[in-house]
């Protein structure tokens, strides 16, 4: 048992240490769209399924509670969290529809959707993607398994090596925080340097 925990755990920093030398290029760029979208006053939305859908939530509260410094709260949103609008749109439009409903009714050309899906196939986030686009919404993908339809239909996607739900899903919550972390700094120094 041991030795299956230490291979499990060398396997997962190696997933992220490969997601280091792979995207970092991306993750900054990813930074920059949701800090020019909190700055200039807009929302970021997170969405996702299963585990994805719990870190959508993680990393929304991230931004309106706070990551590592006291400031004010950034307008953030998981779009997984409305159980009347997820069942409703599910019962009337389908679930694929869920996510892109919500874009529809809630998101504008200064916001951002962060889409996680570890296939990168999701229907309901590819959807979600297309309905941004359309409206001028700004699109994060965080994907694995070679990136999926994420890949072709987001702005950005930063893709995970591998195929394995539980490595991907640990990387992408390690980008998600680092994204946290860099905005943060960055949203702080900009408002002290405006004082």
């Amino acid at each position: 048992m041991q030795e299956q925990i230490r291979d499990l755990l060398h396997y997962s920093s190696q997933v992220l240490a490969r997601c280091a030398d792979d995207n970092s290029e991306k993750i900054a760029a990813a930074a920059r769209i949701i800090y020019a979208s909190v700055r200039a006053g807009g929302t970021v939305a997170f969405c996702g399924n299963g585990g994805s859908a719990g870190q959508a939530q993680h990393l929304a509260a991230e931004l309106v509670g706070r990551f590592l410094i006291d400031r004010p709260a950034y307008r953030a949103i998981a779009l997984t969290t409305d159980t009347s609008i997820l069942t409703a749109v599910g019962n009337d439009y389908g679930f694929d529809q869920v996510f892109a409903r919500q874009v529809e009714g809630l998101l504008g050309p200064v916001d951002v959707l962060v889409a996680l899906s570890t296939s990168g196939n999701s229907p309901n986030c590819v959807l979600a993607c297309e309905k941004a686009k359309q409206l001028g919404v700004k699109t994060i993908a965080l994907s694995g398994c070679g990136g999926g339809k994420l890949a072709e239909v987001a702005d950005h996607c930063i893709t995970i090596a591998g195929y394995d739900t539980p490595q991907i899903q640990e990387t992408h919550l390690a980008v998600g925080h680092v994204i946290c972390a860099v905005v943060e700094k960055a949203l702080v120094e900009a408002a002290e340097g405006s004082a």
